[in-house]
């Protein structure tokens, strides 16, 4: 290794499950761990993907992520447009960077839009949480992901499943690392800060203070929240909840749209709230009684720490979380949720494991695997 040289990476963030996860990549970088490591300058692209301040600027300031070294302000519109703009304002970064890799997260639009401007430069590309695979090619982050990993030089992966996938894949097994996941990393993280935090400083802290048992709700996809008849279906069998829990819920922008839109109306029982920053949403999730949710990083983190999941989709790219962990699989059908709930409510529900490796050193190992690529040169 030439240590005259700095090698230079750039990572890409776009949207909040992507902070949760560049954050602790940052803070490994920033700690410069062994002789190759402090070799490795990083610069920090903010795509601009959720540009709402609530979901974006709160997200840096709560996960300590620096000012990002540039914000491409992608802003909204149809998954082509944004993917466009996206691509465009990266090609301009990347020429006048020359990094030695593109690192990219997750399984948003700024996944794939980074991903292509990198490759089609001959620049490198790393993946941090490849080969998650739900086989539903109706879900636009299916695609994003099998087509970043398509292109990928170095696939970082949370889970066997992913790693069993991409050698199906064919991908060469020599650029598969089983690192664990940099999203649980933040968890305990965040969870470790959340314990010398005076809660106090919560907007909302009051209503966990009156609420003895709780339950605590996401809801964002698409295929949930876009069709009337589905979204009333959720809404009715939420209300019908409501009545033997309270449920706190942080509303997603495009939710409550759709919510208006097609007016349906949410019981009194259901604390509407708007969207939360990662410490006060741990605050609440990390006691509920239950989690219901959509999103893909809640499934992971309530089996992290052992708190019962209900996810409303039909399939999951993360069955971990339902082989060993506390998720169990419900759609959106009414009757299934109720059911799911049910079971929550009456039976002793599993306890689930932790699984493998998933215990706050992934993002070390992704630094010391960068170290060593690039010491191969």
């Amino acid at each position: 290794m030439d240590l005259k040289r700095k090698y230079k990476l750039i990572l890409v963030a776009g949207a909040r499950p992507n902070f949760m996860k560049i954050a602790p990549i940052i803070r490994a970088l920033n700690a410069q761990v062994g002789p190759q490591i402090t070799q490795i300058e990083h610069k920090l692209v903010h795509t601009g993907q959720h540009y709402d301040y609530e979901m974006s600027q709160a997200f840096f300031e709560d996960l300590e992520i620096p000012e990002p070294d540039y914000f491409l302000d992608a802003g909204s519109g149809s998954h082509a447009i944004q993917t466009a703009k996206i691509m465009t304002e990266f090609e301009k970064v990347c020429i006048g960077e020359k990094p030695d890799i593109v690192m990219v997260v997750g399984d948003v639009n700024s996944t794939l839009a980074c991903s292509i401007v990198a490759k089609k430069l001959l620049l490198k590309v790393a993946h941090v949480e490849a080969g998650l695979r739900s086989f539903d090619l109706s879900m636009p982050e299916e695609i994003n992901r099998m087509v970043t990993d398509a292109i990928t030089d170095y696939f970082f992966v949370t889970e066997q499943n992913a790693v069993d996938n991409l050698k199906k894949e064919g991908k060469p097994e020599n650029r598969i690392y089983f690192v664990g996941h940099v999203m649980i990393d933040n968890l305990l993280y965040q969870l470790k800060k959340l314990g010398t935090v005076d809660p106090a400083g919560f907007k909302n802290q009051s209503l966990k203070q009156e609420l003895d048992q709780y339950v605590f709700l996401t809801l964002h996809r698409p295929s949930n929240v876009d069709n009337r008849e589905t979204l009333a279906g959720i809404v009715s069998v939420l209300n019908e909840i409501a009545e033997n829990i309270p449920i706190i819920f942080p509303v997603h922008p495009r939710t409550a749209k759709m919510l208006k839109r097609y007016d349906c109306s949410l019981s009194d029982k259901i604390y509407q709230l708007p969207p939360l920053g990662f410490q006060e949403s741990l605050y609440f999730w990390k006691n509920a009684r239950l989690v219901m949710t959509d999103s893909g990083g809640l499934q992971e983190e309530t089996t992290a720490i052992g708190v019962p999941c209900l996810t409303l989709r039909k399939n999951t790219e993360r069955p971990v979380t339902c082989e060993i962990g506390t998720n169990l699989l419900v759609g959106n059908d009414p009757r299934n949720i109720m059911n799911g709930f049910d079971e929550v409510m009456t039976k002793e529900w599993k306890k689930g494991e932790v699984p493998p490796k998933w215990d706050g050193k992934a993002a070390e190992r992704v630094v010391e695997i960068l170290g060593s690529v690039f010491s191969q040169g």
